[in-house]
């Protein structure tokens, strides 16, 4: 197991993100975490070490709430954790975020390592210390921050997913590309565009580290989401998670931030805030991978999209900020009205 770099955060704090090479080499590390509760779900089990103390969730959003935090939690005190003790979770975003939301609360603080086993959960759900469940209609609604000591990527584990599933991670990898300050992630993404869809063993590792990359330098500069800075890695998500509200969490968390960069970007473009060009290069960068971004809100649908975007938890002020993008690397903050998110996201 190689360590590709250490996150810094507040207090001195560091996630330590590790690469193994392939699925014995994840099981054999796994192994050899002793006092250990393991965290997983229906589909990632596969991973865990025989015999180990574990909690197996059912899969899927609809899973991330109170009562699956409860069964963890219940079990950590059933099995003697103490508060050395270490929450080990492997599986998606949804699996990652309890574990470590579960670790937060556990004794008022226990250890916690993250496991990614989806592409979307290695390059966003792993990194930056943030855990939580979703409420009330609300997607990470309650939670805390609380990094993680470590990190484990193991790209292997790729080859199991879904073509669905694949993709929806590589909404969130096309998010950093724009976000990047310079081009290395856009470009490595437009000349490997076959090798990146066919999940090539030799740009698997690249393109992750790049991506983590972009995260990791807007992490550093606003570890607790405080300054603003960090705010800038939610460009799609106000629009999306109000979509995935909407569906009723029937679309992927992927597709939806795809769907909503492209309304971020016309929302940049009709304010006059996103070069034309900018936005209609990005949007056919996009159109290139394949990405179904079609779907448009009913108007009888639009005042439930629109309460949806009213219970973002991140308002500043009372008031929702969308990350619109004034070119490569350059996102603002801002509040859009009710008449601009209309015109971008219902049907003609």
């Amino acid at each position: 197991m190689d360590r590709i770099f250490s996150v810094p955060l507040k207090g001195g704090v560091y996630t330590d993100v590790y690469y193994t090479s392939d699925a014995q080499e994840l099981r054999r590390t796994l192994s050899e975490y002793s006092n250990a509760l393991f965290v997983a779900d229906s589909n990632t089990e596969r991973y865990l070490p025989e015999n180990c103390k574990c909690v197996v969730l059912p899969p899927g959003e609809k899973e991330k709430n109170w009562e699956s935090v409860d069964r963890i939690l219940s079990k950590a005190l059933e099995t003697g954790m103490a508060r050395d003790s270490v929450f080990v979770g492997v599986g998606g975003g949804v699996i990652l975020d309890m574990t470590a939301f579960a670790a937060s609360l556990y004794m008022r603080g226990a250890r916690a390592v993250l496991v990614p086993t989806t592409l979307l959960s290695m390059v966003d759900a792993t990194l930056g210390g943030k855990t939580g469940i979703d409420y009330s209609g609300g997607k990470n609604i309650i939670g805390t921050f609380f990094p993680a000591e470590a990190v484990i990527i193991s790209p292997c584990v790729l080859k199991t997913l879904n073509d669905k599933e694949y993709r929806c991670g590589l909404g969130e990898i096309v998010k950093h590309a724009f976000l990047s300050s310079d081009e290395r992630l856009l470009n490595f993404l437009r000349d490997n565009r076959p090798k990146v869809l066919s999940r090539s063993d030799d740009v698997m590792d690249e393109m992750i580290r790049l991506s983590l990359e972009v995260k990791t330098g807007y992490i550093v500069k606003d570890p607790e989401e405080k300054k603003g800075i960090r705010s800038a890695l939610n460009l799609g998500h106000t629009f999306g998670h109000a979509l995935e509200a909407l569906k009723g969490f029937s679309f992927s968390h992927g597709e939806c931030v795809v769907w909503g960069m492209t309304k971020a970007l016309e929302a940049g473009k009709r304010l006059g805030i996103t070069p034309p060009d900018f936005a209609d290069s990005a949007l056919s960068f996009i159109d290139s991978y394949g990405f179904d971004t079609s779907c448009r809100v009913r108007p009888e649908d639009f005042p439930s999209f629109f309460r949806a975007i009213g219970k973002d938890k991140k308002k500043k002020g009372g008031e929702v900020k969308f990350v619109l993008l004034k070119g490569q690397g350059e996102p603002l903050l801002m509040g859009l009205d009710e008449n601009t998110v209309r015109s971008v996201v219902c049907r003609s």
